[in-house]
């Protein structure tokens, strides 16, 4: 409450959650009743975090009909709660997660997930340390052609991809001007701004945390934020996996370390190389890959993006310092020896991707897993496994993973598989131009 004490012009609030698409479900509400909703929480029917990316109940599903559609019951995060700077009216959002009515937590949640996966790395005596990189498009959606806005201040359109130009940030300095503003009054880390291959695309990655849920947490409040604001300026942000077939897609990035009980970094042995932790955490990740590929390419659109010599990987393989590389091993000091994890686009529930790639990590560390040797050169050149190649055979390996069930509860597992397998089944009755259309602002 001390929030809105200090905020009085707030007059009402938002109360959300992610489902396993990453989309935000709640409710609104006005603020003078914020306190029951601090002490006692609120309830959402369990199948609410499990809808298909349509907003609809999953056919079958037994947490609909066969249970009577039963109430979790929602409490605040630790969060507290946060200003939603893309809407006219000051308005507070508080972020939600779902436990059962006698408290224990829902297993179905993708953020209780990722705690759980957390867990397990402070009864290791561990910690890991995360950064996302996240990349989205600026798009003119208002007629039938998904085209660049115009800059807001020379008014016109740049067709091209401008790697690292200065002038395409420049173009939509008000926006940036206003999303680092936005970033700064919710806590989000945002660091670096960067236009990207694609017309109108820019990636910003947020900083690390030494707290993996505050991570997902940034990485979906900021995909929330981007397209806020966007809107706000006229035009579209959209982080879906390949909204141009002609263009490179959007990713996300993920960067980790992980912290030994003292605080020392157990990827460093003071070179380039890394430890023999490094070495067992790439092969785990390696080895959950194509079951992960789900989580890390969840929509048919997705697979748009995995394909050869478009700045996404598509084969199943380390290397250092290669951006062909499903797992890159970056250079830096050697303090700050990390993983980075390209697999991932930017529609994912980064509370599933995060808990998916820290899970596999901590799995090949405990087992002490041997990666192959990393290669050289080009991965698109050479003969490595290779990632599932749409998205029905990605449900199926999925499915069939091992590592999946040991990362992720059995009940979330079941439920994501309905919920895509609905979503495939569907998706075959749209053309193109609706697909763009269910993607570009849902994801």
């Amino acid at each position: 409450m001390e929030w809105l004490r200090e905020h009085p012009e707030v007059k009402t609030i938002r109360m959300a959650a992610a489902d396993l698409n990453g989309v935000a479900r709640g409710k609104r509400m006005p603020a003078r009743y914020a306190g029951k909703l601090l002490e006692e929480g609120t309830k959402f029917p369990y199948s609410v975090l499990n809808l298909d990316i349509w907003g609809e109940d999953v056919e079958d599903s037994p947490l609909v009909f066969e249970s009577g559609d039963p109430d979790g019951l929602l409490l605040p995060t630790e969060r507290g709660f946060l200003p939603m700077p893309w809407l006219d009216a000051p308005t507070g959002l508080l972020p939600l997660w779902m436990f059962h009515p006698d408290g224990t937590p829902y297993d179905g949640d993708p953020r209780q997930a990722l705690a759980r996966v957390a867990e397990r790395y402070v009864a290791a005596g561990l910690t890991p340390v995360v950064a996302t990189e996240l990349e989205f498009f600026l798009i003119d959606d208002s007629g039938k052609t998904l085209r660049v806005p115009p800059s807001p201040r020379s008014g016109k359109r740049r067709t091209g991809g401008e790697v690292l130009s200065l002038r395409a940030l420049d173009a939509f300095d008000q926006f940036f001007t206003a999303l680092y503003d936005a970033c700064e009054t919710m806590d989000i880390p945002a660091d670096t701004a960067i236009s990207e291959a694609g017309p109108g695309q820019f990636e910003i990655n947020l900083m690390h945390q030494a707290d993996p849920l505050k991570a997902a947490d940034d990485t979906w409040l900021f995909k929330m934020l981007v397209k806020g604001i966007a809107r706000s300026y006229g035009f579209a942000a959209s982080f879906m996996a390949k909204p141009y077939e002609v263009f490179a897609g959007n990713g996300m990035h993920m960067h980790f370390s992980i912290l030994d009980k003292d605080g020392v970094n157990i990827f460093d042995n003071g070179g380039e190389e890394g430890t023999a932790a490094l070495r067992h955490a790439v092969a785990g990740c390696l080895r959950a890959m194509p079951g992960s590929t789900l989580l890390f390419a969840p929509h048919e659109n997705s697979y748009d993006r995995l394909v050869p010599n478009a700045h996404a990987p598509t084969g199943i393989g380390w290397a250092y310092e290669n951006r062909t590389a499903a797992i890159r091993i970056p250079s830096s000091n050697p303090k700050a020896r990390r993983i980075e994890h390209r697999v991932a686009g930017g529609d994912v529930n980064p509370y599933l991707t995060i808990a998916a790639i820290l899970g596999a990590a901590l799995i090949g560390i405990e087992e002490g897993l041997e990666a192959p040797a990393p290669f050289k050169g080009n991965a698109y050149d050479k003969q490595l496994d290779q990632l599932p190649g749409d998205w029905g055979a990605a449900i199926e390996a999925f499915d069939q993973c091992p590592d999946i069930r040991r990362i992720l509860p059995a009940h979330l597992v079941d439920n994501y598989l309905m919920t895509k397998r609905q979503e495939l089944h569907y998706m075959a009755e749209l053309s193109d131009e609706e697909t763009v259309e269910l993607y570009l602002d849902t994801v």
